[in-house]
């Protein structure tokens, strides 16, 4: 049985969350919080922490910030599912009808990806401080726990990359002599998947995007000039 484009996405979709879930709770129940494990040498690490809720282990104003990032990325999250399967039904029409589709399939693949980073981080905001205990540099989580309510879960990073981890020269005012590492922040499945999607749709599909903001009400249809032509020109007849 042939999928459609709408279930091919969804599939892309779940599969993408339920990696990003399948290594956080694996993360979770196994390491300590803060314990590290090399992967490649020193550039690569595992490196178990937690955060309040936003991307690569920044925090973002305390409960009711968390509460507000949590309804912001389920908002974001739904909208963007509404969009897609939006243009997933117009393209759907446009190929029943014999036309090319209008919206390229690489558009609405990278914003699936997008989705799917937002809604595994919503997992873990959600739910994870009903469904888990609590991990410490002590103790290792495990199932049945309680240390959050809901929406006040903490975000599992653990994919650390310090590819460059030297010291300022002494000469340099103010930062000399202070510690440099590259690339510092620790991130997840979820978030690589925000940033692959958009830098993605950057750059490969910039020239769909630059027709949408430069004919933002045409949602990718023909140019109302051309319509009115092609109009005059059916009524000429």
């Amino acid at each position: 049985m042939k999928l459609s484009r709408a279930k091919k996405l969804l599939l892309l979709g779940i599969i993408l969350v339920l990696i990003d879930q399948i290594i956080k709770i694996l993360v979770k129940t196994n390491m300590f919080l803060g314990q590290h494990i090399d992967v490649i040498g020193q550039w690569f690490k595992l490196l178990f922490i937690e955060n309040e809720g936003f991307a690569f282990g920044w925090s973002f104003g305390g409960v009711w910030g968390k509460y507000i990032l949590s309804a912001f990325r389920i908002c974001l999250a739904a909208v963007l599912i509404w969009w897609i399967g939006k243009m997933c039904r117009r393209n759907d029409a446009e190929t029943a009808a014999g036309r090319k589709a209008p919206i390229p399939t690489g558009f609405l693949v990278g914003l699936t990806i997008i989705t799917a980073g937002a809604l595994g981080n919503v997992i873990d905001c959600f739910f994870y401080g009903l469904l888990f205990s609590e991990s410490s540099s002590a103790a290792i989580a495990s199932f049945g726990g309680h240390y959050a309510p809901f929406m006040q879960g903490k975000v599992v990073d653990m994919f650390y990359f310090p590819i460059i981890n030297t010291t300022w020269p002494q000469w340099l005012p103010i930062i000399g002599g202070k510690p440099f590492t590259f690339f510092d922040p620790v991130f997840n499945f979820a978030d690589s998947c925000v940033s692959v999607g958009a830098f993605y749709l950057i750059l490969f599909q910039w020239k769909y995007i630059g027709s949408i903001e430069s004919n933002p009400a045409s949602d990718g249809k023909e140019p109302e000039t051309n319509s009115k032509e092609n109009r005059g020109h059916k009524s000429s007849h």
